[in-house]
């Protein structure tokens, strides 16, 4: 392996070529539509979005705020075959900072919120939308740094209650809010690409969902994969109003495994794949993933921000992956949002343009400028390698960012 180490536009870059492929051993999860975890990133990024929307129409600017330590406590039901309902609900802990105000104008943070929730819960799971406990734990509060001195005001004291958006740092210069990291890599195995399209096969809007009305959306899947067998354990709810009795629901679960060897046969034909659904099922006894809504959230489950898929959507223990939670940061400035994002972005192009694997991982230092990492480690299986090429896609991620929070603020990007 070759290894290079360059100051790079104030940052410090090491390339490494000829570096190892991958091992063929892949461990991979995925959390569908309806898992909780997934359902608090996705709900914490609407929110982010919400805000970052309003703020940006009525100031011109994405004010201060983060609902990235969100959290949903599940309620409770009774499932029943062809009925159901729920019994107690779904506590939402909207939990972190906003702005409240800009220049006198007070910012509706509360409403806002709560419309979001609704809407969100209305979307992807209508069952629940009623049933809902919201508690606002979101607060103006500054972060650490502002020392009084004498008379003077600290500028940090008024990063949630600008005077205008001026008083705004990033509006001059756009820095790092944390010492973190964002890693990406590229390209996927087949096997990664197989979990991905089978959890959303099942979770999420497609021909079998429509046609199976009673295939509930907190789907789960683990899987391993040698190069030439595959196990897969899979969790696939039903929803109880759809399912008559118990010879109904172990019939859909026939039909699901048929379509699981189906999408096998189809976009893995060289691997001898096995599968387990609802390995926790006891049928003599009726204990089945039967539920009413369609998930866990219903029957005290939890879900929390940053618990659940990567940016890239899986769960690859053995593969390069960080534990930031990018749902709900703020999309200005948050590191371990944008760095994630752009590495991720990164590393696919470098594997377009090499043909091989592709490794990335951006370091931050707090305070520095976002645009010029800490560290830069660019990690390269191919050993033909344009210096000058990988410099200019380097560039062109770190210049990219604040395109790429316009993309979040206003087209919004799925982060898990």
């Amino acid at each position: 392996m070759n290894r290079t180490s360059t100051m790079f536009d104030g940052s410090n870059l090491v390339i490494e070529t000829g570096a190892p492929q991958p091992d063929g051993t892949t461990i991979v999860e995925r959390k569908g539509l309806g898992h909780p975890d997934t359902l608090a990133d996705h709900l914490a990024e609407r929110l982010s979005q919400i805000y970052s929307q309003y703020t940006t129409q009525n100031f011109g600017a994405v004010l201060h705020h983060n609902f990235d330590k969100l959290a949903l406590l599940g309620g409770s039901s009774e499932v029943r075959y062809g009925d159901g309902k729920m019994t107690s609900p779904v506590r939402v802990q909207v939990n972190g900072r906003a702005a409240a105000s800009c220049g006198g104008e007070t910012i509706p943070v509360t409403d806002l919120v709560e419309a979001g929730v609704r809407d969100f819960f209305a979307e992807r799971l209508p069952e629940v939308a009623g049933y809902l406990d919201i508690a606002f734990n979101i607060t103006t509060n500054s972060s650490p740094g502002a020392v009084l001195t004498g008379n003077t005001t600290p500028e940090r004291t008024r990063w949630f209650a600008p005077r205008s958006v001026e008083d705004l740092r990033e509006r001059r210069v756009r820095l790092s809010n944390d010492t973190s990291l964002g890693t990406g890599w590229a390209p996927e195995n087949p096997f990664e690409s197989f979990v991905r399209t089978l959890v959303d096969h099942f979770s999420g809007p497609s021909a079998f969902t429509f046609a199976h009305p009673w295939c509930g959306t907190d789907v789960k899947l683990m899987g391993y994969w040698d190069g030439h067998r595959a196990d897969v354990v899979l969790c696939v709810p039903q929803k109880s109003r759809h399912v008559a009795s118990r010879a109904a629901y172990i019939r859909n679960t026939e039909t699901v495994l048929a379509e699981c060897h189906r999408l096998a046969e189809l976009l893995l034909p060289e691997s001898s794949t096995t599968f387990r659904l609802n390995a926790r099922d006891v049928p003599e006894k009726d204990e089945l993933y039967l539920t009413y809504t369609g998930s866990s959230i219903e029957s005290g489950d939890e879900g929390v921000v940053g618990r659940g898929n990567r940016v890239n959507g899986l769960i690859t223990p053995l593969r390069p992956m960080n534990l930031e939670g990018a749902s709900g940061k703020n999309p200005v400035y948050h590191v371990g949002k944008l760095y994630n994002l752009a590495a991720v972005r990164l590393a696919h192009r470098l594997h377009e343009e090499t043909g091989g694997h592709a490794e990335v991982h951006l370091v931050s230092t707090t305070g520095q400028r976002l645009d010029r990492p800490w560290r830069i480690l660019v990690r390269l299986t191919s050993d033909d390698v344009q210096t000058d090429k990988v410099h200019a896609l380097i560039t062109e991620a770190l210049d990219g960012f604040p395109a790429l929070t316009d993309e979040l603020v206003q087209d919004g990007i799925t982060l898990s």
